[in-house]
């Protein structure tokens, strides 16, 4: 008889969940009620911001972060390679282009080193981005201080790609204040800290971008007759000022956020015992284990080793294949967005950023996530150390 499964992760929905989100079901709102200006304000709270932007996924908050903040065709936007396709393809979707940063070996984030180099033959060439848009990869945040810096310098915006790492910190205070950024975004997909099903979040202090992000996700309409061009014509009115999208999240969403969001440090908190404990089972092992930067307090959304083929015997793409097999859902994260198809059609190649893809061609997510037990875990190391030798 095979053992369970157990999945990279996995949402945490209880019983108070199902009421919250019953209660809106049962309610005469079912989208653009109370709900998501309550679950927005909580956030902002939580992340001591000032304001938030609800929509229905993290991707299109990254969308209409940069439409807010102006790019388009003929800007330039520059992001990690280590990411999830959205972080760069926000940029397409407002016609301007696409440039990488390479990571730094240790953290897996944007390499301040790399940036400010490509920074300097940017700025000779006339080819400095509008936008750059540092990813806290795995939960852990890149130095926002010192990108922050450049940013100044050279006079591009910032956007955060907080979608792993919300219920983290950055030199003592919450990822999500902005106080480095203009925007930053997160995700509450069902494996992420806490969720809405599917749904994003736009945080910033700046309350123009704020203003300008909620008509976005609204077909860029306004019932603020401050804005309007002319007098409104009575209470049912509304005008469209700019172009925008659907991407409003519904009060169901919201309810389960907003739900959620009370056990947001207890998933944290548990997140960081469970990969406290892989760094002890698996010391001296011989995987390349997550490193702390001692200036962040992770959000573990995700526990990333890095295989060593040539110390195990057992190719990468060998050993996922095994711990599959032995129902042990291990993943991989990412794949460099320069080695897609489409993006070799926009001119980019293997070998351009190589520390991007040294990484990926080890790299294996472990199972972690709030209610994984301590059994599950022992299993999971079991098996991995099976394959070790």
């Amino acid at each position: 008889m095979s053992k369970p499964h157990i999945p990279y992760g996995r949402q945490d929905v209880t019983d108070d969940d199902t009421a919250a989100v019953l209660e809106v079901l049962r309610s005469d709102w079912l989208t653009q009620g109370p709900g998501v200006p309550k679950f927005e304000a909580a956030v902002a709270r939580y992340c001591d911001a000032a304001h938030a932007v609800a929509v229905n996924s993290a991707t299109s908050a990254l969308h209409i972060a940069c439409a807010a903040l102006g790019l388009g065709p003929g800007d330039r936007l520059w992001t990690s390679p280590n990411t999830f396709l959205a972080s760069a393809t926000c940029a397409l979707y407002c016609g301007a282009a696409v440039d990488f940063v390479d990571i730094d070996p240790r953290s897996r984030n944007m390499s301040v080193e790399a940036l400010a180099a490509k920074l300097t033959e940017a700025d000779r060439a006339g080819t400095l981005p509008k936008i750059v848009v540092p990813v806290h990869f795995a939960g852990q945040s890149c130095d926002m201080r010192a990108i922050h810096e450049l940013g100044r310098h050279y006079g591009f915006r910032i956007v955060e790609d907080a979608a792993h790492a919300l219920g983290g910190a950055y030199r003592g205070t919450p990822v999500g204040n902005c106080r480095y950024s203009d925007i930053a975004v997160f995700s509450f997909h069902p494996v992420k800290q806490i969720t809405t099903g599917e749904g994003g979040i736009a945080l910033t202090n700046d309350p123009d971008l704020a203003a300008r992000m909620a008509r976005l996700r609204s077909h860029g309409t306004t019932r603020d007759a401050a804005l309007m061009k002319g007098e409104s014509e009575g209470a049912w009115y509304y005008q469209m000022l700019e172009l925008g999208w659907n991407y409003r999240m519904t009060d169901i969403q919201a309810a389960l956020g907003l739900s959620q969001l009370g056990r947001l440090d207890a998933h944290v908190a548990r997140r960081e015992a469970l990969a406290a404990r892989y760094d002890r089972l698996l010391a001296n092992s011989g995987l390349t284990l997550p490193w702390r930067d001692p200036d962040c307090a992770s959000a573990w959304h995700l526990y990333v080793v890095g295989w060593n083929e040539a110390a195990f015997g057992l190719s990468r793409a060998q050993a996922f294949a095994r711990l599959r097999a032995a129902g042990i859902g291990v993943n991989v994260h990412y794949i460099p967005v320069h080695t897609q198809p489409y993006f070799h059609r926009l001119g980019f190649r293997r070998g351009q950023f190589p520390a991007a893809e040294t990484y990926y061609a080890g790299a294996i997510t472990l199972p972690l996530y709030p209610t994984m037990t301590e059994a599950q875990q022992d299993r999971v190391v079991e098996t991995l150390r099976g394959l070790m030798g």
